[in-house]
């Protein structure tokens, strides 16, 4: 049979038979970790004519992960973006990390796709990671396709596959094709909505041939479940398909297109991405079915409020600045425009790109539906909408991304690179929205916290390789505190004498414990002014000072202090010197109240798969943790939520030994409880390290 030359695939004219533009569509290329993302972008790519020969991640010679960090690593740390022409419509892909660590870059660019392809592969460990995927898309009513990758190294059945898939999804998974075997090889596909049958050529576009006779039944049997499962939605269908009338192949399509955009089926294609196996199937299918810009614009916008561009993603590169990569959607967009920020600001676009993996190329315009890179637009941020005209509006819906679970304290080698490094994290933050910044007021650290391991190791290679830095970094300290079980009443005094004006300053406190999450409270009985009223104020000064270094070497809390009695002098009494009387007798009473160490426990929700529960339990359990009990997730089927609480100080590293035991998936939410008493061993250790560290 000769090849599809002249045609789409779909029987129509490879040049649109006068089909409106339908813009440049932005798809988004996501799934679980090693599914073979990249490997299908370079595959599109080559398929479309834009690369000459396809790359491998293997040989670090592809579009995608081309930055050092992904390189290293062998991995997606950062969205890419490429753009193509197929048969006269334009496309943009942003291939997506698939590890959990990095879903923050896929959340970003969610906000301005048209349509996701959901890359898995036959792995049952992995349908967790799928599920969490799907979930983000179900929830942004994103539609999706699923591309089955490496279909050449599947042991199973296609229909076996799906069932172990299917829980992932919340709609059916819709098969368009199934494969056609050859001593258990797929070697081709049969095209139910057309009932063509294919044969696979690497690299090649697929050659059809008539459908072989031992899969005519087999071919059938699968044409009419994908058609019933169309007719649930379907009147017309459904009434064709129980008068047993074979329906209008413009109707099977149409209704393809339609329940794909309302996000109530996800099709299913196959293939192999590293040998070009059912990449142009799966680009005829999207140039055909995928929804349009203008169908995007009534998903995500208020049409009254014409052009806008959403911002998906911030790059800081060496020598061009800030990069803004957005999504034009509605009307064009010129290179010295002025946009209009939510809050009716102006800023001017200075440069516009094109983005195709690292490179970024000046261009004139961003045509509907473009994906190009803004420069200079310093003050605005990833995930907000920029709109072609003045007004003040609403910003639309925040983009949501994940919570930090592992933190690194960091600290610049230099003292004199630390301005240098403040700018470089403030540039790290803009660009990743899954990292967060905490400065330890208790300790005086520089905190970064991240989505694990991973995460935090890349960032800091950026930090070092990108802005040449040299860092310390190591774990934060836990803010443990320290508080008193008794009582006392104190006598303190603060006199010295050396010419002229003497320091005399002398007070009494009774000191006193209070309920848990009380702080620190000051008050005075004096009468018949023994100790002058402006002096009251530096005696809580000098008590507040005291307190932030208790006898156990932590701040104190939970406890009251008050100003009973005390004398002043009239020439040599002051300010500092009933301070000073007031820390004296702090520190000499404080021993006397037993003091106790105080450690913050938090309360934790962890979700995890529903057959790694035990495992988790066991693990909470081993930190000190007291499970509070556990139920299902509500909308995740076969997950569990666990909640707990665990002592701040077991929580550091919990999310590593928690994804080794669910396969990657499992997570954490921790928020401030109370702080609870600390004793016997740990305690020890506790007051020991503070000890070398003071040291």
């Amino acid at each position: 049979m000769a090849e599809e030359a002249h045609t789409d695939g779909n029987g129509r004219q490879a040049g649109g038979g006068g089909r409106p533009d339908p813009g440049t569509r932005c798809i988004a290329l996501v799934g679980p970790f090693s599914s073979g993302k990249t490997s299908l972008l370079e595959g599109i790519l080559t398929r479309t004519g834009t690369l000459a020969r396809q790359g491998k991640v293997v040989e670090a010679n592809t579009v995608g992960d081309a930055s050092p960090e992904a390189r290293s690593h062998g991995m997606s740390v950062e969205v890419n973006c490429a753009e193509t022409d197929f048969l006269g419509d334009r496309f943009s892909f942003i291939d997506c990390p698939g590890s959990v660590e990095f879903l923050s870059e896929m959340e970003g660019v969610l906000a301005g796709v048209d349509l996701a392809v959901v890359v898995a592969e036959d792995d049952e460990r992995k349908v967790p990671a799928l599920q969490l995927i799907l979930k983000s898309l179900e929830a942004r009513g994103i539609p999706r396709v699923l591309f089955l990758n490496k279909i050449d190294k599947s042991s199973r059945r296609l229909r076996e596959v799906l069932q172990v898939l299917q829980p992932a999804s919340a709609v059916p998974l819709v098969l368009r094709q199934i494969p056609i075997w050859k001593d258990g090889i797929a070697t081709g596909f049969i095209d139910l909505a057309l009932e063509r049958a294919h044969v696979y050529c690497e690299q090649k576009q697929s050659s059809i041939i008539e459908i072989p006779d031992e899969e005519k039944a087999r071919e059938l049997e699968a044409r009419y479940t994908m058609l019933e499962t169309l007719a649930d939605h379907d009147d017309d269908l459904m009434e064709a398909l129980l008068e047993d009338i074979q329906p209008d192949t413009d109707l099977v399509f149409a209704d393809l297109a339609k329940e794909l955009a309302d996000g109530v089926i996800c099709p299913v294609f196959f293939g192999s991405a590293e040998h070009g196996y059912g990449v142009g199937r799966l680009l005829k299918a999207l140039r055909h079915e995928a929804p349009e810009v203008s169908q995007t614009r009534h998903r995500i916008a208020d049409e009254t409020e014409g052009g806008r561009i959403k911002i998906l993603k911030t790059v800081h590169t060496l020598h061009g600045g800030k990069i803004s990569v957005g999504r034009v959607i509605g009307g064009t967009l010129r290179d010295g425009e002025s946009l209009y920020r939510a809050s009716g600001q102006e800023v001017k676009v200075s440069g516009l790109y094109t983005l195709f993996g690292q490179q970024a190329v000046k261009c004139a315009c961003g045509d509907e539906g473009a994906l190009v890179g803004l420069g200079r637009l310093d003050e605005v941020r990833t995930g907000e909408t920029l709109f072609f005209e003045p007004g003040v509006r609403s910003d639309g819906e925040e983009t949501v991304f994940p919570e930090p679970v592992l933190s690194l304290k960091v600290l610049a080698d230099r003292r004199q690179d630390e301005v240098r490094l403040s700018s470089a994290l403030k540039k790290l933050l803009e660009e990743d929205p899954g990292l967060r910044l905490v400065q330890s007021q208790q300790h005086g650290e520089t905190v970064l916290k991240g989505q694990g391991e991973m995460h935090l190791r890349v960032a800091r290679e950026r930090l070092e390789g990108k802005y040449g830095l040299s860092l310390q970094t190591g774990e934060p300290q836990v803010p443990y505190c320290e508080t008193i079980r008794a009582g006392t009443t104190v006598r303190g005094r603060h006199k010295k004498q050396s010419g002229g004006h003497g320091q005399f300053g002398d007070v009494v406190l009774e000191i006193a414990s209070l309920p848990r999450g009380e702080g620190i409270q000051f008050s005075d009985t004096i009468t018949g002014g023994i100790v002058p009223k402006p002096y009251i104020a530096s005696v809580r000064d000098g008590v507040l000072e005291a307190a932030a270094c208790g006898p156990l070497g932590f701040p104190l809390t939970d406890l009251s202090v008050c100003l009973t009695d005390g004398s002043y002098h009239s020439v040599d009494s002051s300010d500092q010197a009933f301070k000073m009387a007031a820390i004296t007798a702090m520190r000499e009473g404080l021993p006397e109240c037993k003091p106790v160490l105080l450690e913050p426990v938090m309360k934790v929700a962890v979700q995890c798969p529903a057959d790694t529960t035990a495992r988790v339990n066991a693990i909470v359990s081993a930190r000190r943790g007291q499970i509070l009990g556990f139920d299902r997730r509500a909308d995740w089927e076969g997950w569990d939520e666990i909640e707990a609480l665990m002592p701040q100080s077991e929580i550091g590293d919990l999310i590593v030994e928690l994804r080794s035991a669910t396969a990657g998936v499992g997570s954490y939410q921790a928020r401030f409880d109370h702080l609870a008493e600390l004793s016997g061993k740990v305690a020890d250790q506790v007051l020991k390290r503070a000890g070398e560290q003071a040291a």
